[in-house]
């Protein structure tokens, strides 16, 4: 008996029709799904940048393209382009590559499609950058490359032809190279702008080399015509720096030993130094007599003061005794003021046996430039510091209130000639000065040595000048005068 079949019925043919076509449609939508999967999903960004709809291979074109743009660097108006390899910039692009992939696909294939499926659109999604470069490349070339060919070196002031003031000094600019760095890595690693204002630094204009004062104080004497011997000692206080030398008619002269000069009134700061080691609280005559030496110059006081304080008789050998203590071998007292007083000690320095030049130093009174100078400054660090020579050579004698007593009498001496002439008005300067004349009224020598205290700096500065002849008070004076207004004038640069 033959076995019938079942007819295909409408119903049947519909079902079979929607099972082939769903089948079709499912395979369909899968080829379009795996068409998608090949490109990154609409929104997904790569250190960045858009790669959405891109292959891999697109999308490393791309990341190339956007982070080979040169970083446009601004010194000023001057504008410089660098390219990212020249500090050895690269982009680790198959590892960004990578985790782009793995951000899309953490649901698996099967959930991506059935999202794919009900139009579901995913987060958009991100991708950091993963670069690298050469810190030490990035720091050469900007030192190298910007640096020495942009920074504008600062000028110090220059002395003023013809004069004794200085013209202002020129500022500079300096690459911040340190911030730079920050900058440009932080430039280096995004794609817009690439533009870095490079930071620049102000250096301000360096004080000129002393060597440039010792110059300017040479051609200050040699301007002003002075043809005899002028001895000029500076001390820097705050870094120990020094002038010192002898000048003749254009020519240095050798100051190994140093010259001796008559000190005149100048050694009543040694009488000075002298009194206080041996008073405590000196009472009212003393004090007096003190400020008529410093003050009024005075002999007769300077003589009282050496027989009531130091001791009648010998009291300038001890002054010279503590002199040659501290190291002073060419600065001596010989004898008292007074008209006819005796010669006590005939002495022999190294100043006043020089053979080679001679300016007929006082034997009842002598000192140098050096030795002056030193003094001056052994009171400054004394009263400053608590210490220096004054201290070690005077232990429990000379106190640092002391030492600032000394200054506030130096302190008192107006003349308004010599050293003080050259400074503004109500500079503090502690100083003595002195000249010697023959009994016909004529000056051979002239001497200032004082400590000057100012804005810029404190110094110490002696000057000495001596002319076998006659040396013309107003020449001689305004020399002085001129010398000392360039000394202040490099501690006290003008402003640009």
């Amino acid at each position: 008996m033959r076995k019938r079949t079942s007819p295909l019925t409408p119903l049947r043919l519909f079902s079979l029709l929607a099972f082939l076509a769903a089948i079709f449609l499912l395979v369909s939508q899968l080829i379009a799904f795996s068409r998608l999967r090949a490109v990154f999903p609409t929104g997904m960004r790569i250190a960045g940048v858009e790669v959405g709809g891109l292959t891999r291979q697109e999308a490393a074109q791309r990341l190339r393209e956007a982070y080979n743009v040169p970083v446009e660097l601004r010194y000023g108006e001057a504008t410089i382009q660098m390219e990212p390899s020249v500090v050895g910039f690269e982009l680790d692009i198959d590892s960004m590559l990578a985790a782009a992939e793995l951000a899309r696909s953490q649901k698996g294939f099967w959930a991506d499609f059935w999202d794919y499926l009900w139009n579901r659109t995913p987060p958009p999604q991100s991708v950091p950058l993963r670069a690298s470069y050469s810190e030490a490349r990035l720091r050469n070339y900007l030192q190298n490359e910007i640096a020495a060919r942009y920074d504008k070196p600062s000028q110090p002031a220059r002395p003023a032809v013809g004069t004794v003031n200085f013209q202002p000094g020129e500022p500079g600019t300096q690459l911040d190279i340190d911030r730079a760095v920050l900058l440009i890595g932080t430039a280096l690693k995004t794609t817009s702008p690439r533009v870095v204002s490079l930071p620049l630094g102000r250096s301000e204009p360096p004080r000129p080399a002393f060597q440039t004062l010792r110059t300017l104080l040479q051609q200050t004497i040699q301007v002003s015509g002075f043809d005899g011997i002028a001895g000029l000692y500076l001390l820097d206080l705050q870094n120990g720096d020094e002038i010192h030398f002898l000048y003749r008619q254009g020519d240095e002269l050798p100051t190994e030993p140093d010259l001796a000069f008559t000190a005149a009134s100048t050694i009543k700061v040694p009488i000075l130094v002298s009194t206080f080691r041996r008073v405590d609280n000196p009472d009212e005559e003393t004090q007096n007599l003190m400020f008529l030496m410093i003050d009024r110059s005075g002999n007769e006081a300077s003589d009282w003061l050496m027989d009531r304080v130091i001791g009648p008789g010998t009291a300038p050998l001890q002054v010279t005794e503590d002199m040659q203590t501290l190291g002073l071998e060419n600065t001596f007292l010989a004898g008292y003021f007074y008209a006819g007083a005796p010669l006590l000690k005939v002495y022999k320095t190294p100043g006043n046996q020089r053979t080679d030049v001679n300016t007929n130093p006082d034997p009842y009174n002598q000192t140098s430039v050096s030795d002056m100078g030193s003094l001056l400054a052994d009171i400054y660090y004394c009263a400053e510091q608590g210490g220096g020579s004054l201290i070690a050579a005077f232990p429990d004698e000379i106190t640092p209130d002391e030492c600032r007593t000394m200054i506030d009498y130096l302190s008192q001496n107006k003349i308004g000639y010599l050293l003080e002439a050259g400074l503004p008005d109500g500079t503090k300067i502690a100083h003595k000065h002195g000249w010697i004349s023959d009994p016909f009224g004529v000056i051979n020598t002239i001497g200032d040595a004082g400590i000057v205290f100012t804005p810029g700096g404190n110094y110490v500065l002696v000057v000495f000048l001596h002319h076998p002849q006659e040396l013309i008070w107003d020449t001689a004076a305004g020399l002085v005068e001129d010398l000392s207004r360039a000394v202040y004038n490099y501690y006290n640069l003008p402003e640009e």
